[in-house]
């Protein structure tokens, strides 16, 4: 039998009781309000996507003006052999961020965005938990010792949803006892804010927020599951707020903020298939794009963080420049209200 702990019996508790009560009241339009959009970019999808990761990124840099950045550092690319460290790859991300004076988020660690989620190096996929973790700290004393003093770095988020452990491949030696010595090396480096995400849907949010400074999470609206085929998740904006609030009043107010590290803005594909773009335009149309953006400003959060970028320029190049001539509107206006 499974056993809760108080804090999240509680919170679930009171959620559900937020997600009735909310059903009372009338809509109300949030105060207006200065937005900070972002993307997080990430070259492996660019490359999965056909593109030239390079060109997309500084087209994304110089054409769609993005002035807030999400971008990660894999293991594998950096580490691809044992103590053999290639930061090329990461160095180009923020030198190019860099001269346009552009905000990074550098997600540091094993879990990073993109499939499979753990992106563990081939020499270090077969060893026992310990070791593992052992590595994995080596990698990130490694990547904080050498942009600690990146002006372009801002924040360094820890994991990528450390806690969704029913997601991702190869996750299972990620223990909270491994994320509380990974946050005390990050911290014993770096003082700039650290950054922990959860599943906006699926996530407890307390434990993550309790060890960061600044809280993420995601939004996603139109996922696909085995039983159900597509589906639209039915939680209001208001549900992402009042968890915030909640779990930060109760039990993290050393919290400072929540922010969207991922707003949903690219098709979920069935079974992780990918199909031809014009059938890619109907699962996610410019109309879900623009919805998803209106109910993402609506949650009353000031700083979001597009997922699917790379994919935008791909449907570009395939035709369908919709989604991208709309995500110019977002990020050359002033105020992006």
């Amino acid at each position: 039998m499974r056993i809760f702990s108080i804090p999240k019996l509680l919170l679930g508790l009171v959620l559900f009781g937020i997600i009735f009560g909310w059903m009372a009241f009338e809509k109300q339009s949030l105060p207006s309000r200065e937005l900070s959009f972002g993307v997080t970019f990430t070259p492996r999808y660019a490359r999965y996507l056909k593109l030239d990761w390079q060109k997309t990124y500084i087209q994304m840099l110089d054409n769609l003006q993005v002035r807030n950045l999400r971008l990660p550092s894999y293991w594998d690319v950096l580490e691809p052999q044992k103590r053999q460290f290639n930061f090329t790859e990461t160095d180009f991300l923020l030198t190019e961020a860099g001269k346009r004076g552009a905000r990074v988020i550098l997600v540091v660690g094993v879990r990073q965005p993109r499939w499979p989620e753990c992106h563990i190096p081939g020499w270090a996929k077969d060893l026992p938990a310990e070791e593992k973790q052992k590595e994995a700290l080596i990698l990130v004393q490694k990547v904080l010792e050498r942009y600690k003093d990146n002006k372009s770095v801002w924040a360094w988020q820890v994991e990528n949803e450390p806690f969704l452990t029913a997601f991702g491949e190869g996750c299972s030696f990620l223990d909270k006892k491994f994320l509380e010595r990974e946050l005390k090396l990050v911290r014993s480096i770096s003082k700039k804010p650290v950054i922990m995400t959860d599943s906006g849907e699926l996530g407890f949010w307390v434990t993550s927020m309790q060890m960061s400074d600044i809280f993420g999470t995601t939004v996603y609206r139109k996922v696909y599951g085995q039983l159900l085929g597509y589906a639209t998740y039915p939680i209001p904006p208001f549900f992402y707020s009042g968890k915030s609030n909640l779990a930060r009043n109760l039990f993290a107010q050393n919290n400072r903020k929540t922010i969207i590290v991922e707003l949903q803005a690219e098709p979920w594909f069935a079974n992780g298939d990918f199909v031809l773009a014009k059938e890619q335009a109907k699962i996610f149309t410019t109309g879900d794009l623009k919805n998803y953006t209106n109910f993402a400003k609506k949650t009353g959060f000031d700083e979001i963080y597009f997922w699917g970028v790379e994919w935008w320029y791909f449907m570009a190049d395939q035709g369908h420049p919709e989604y991208l001539d709309y995500a110019k509107t977002l990020f050359k206006s002033e105020t992006n209200l």
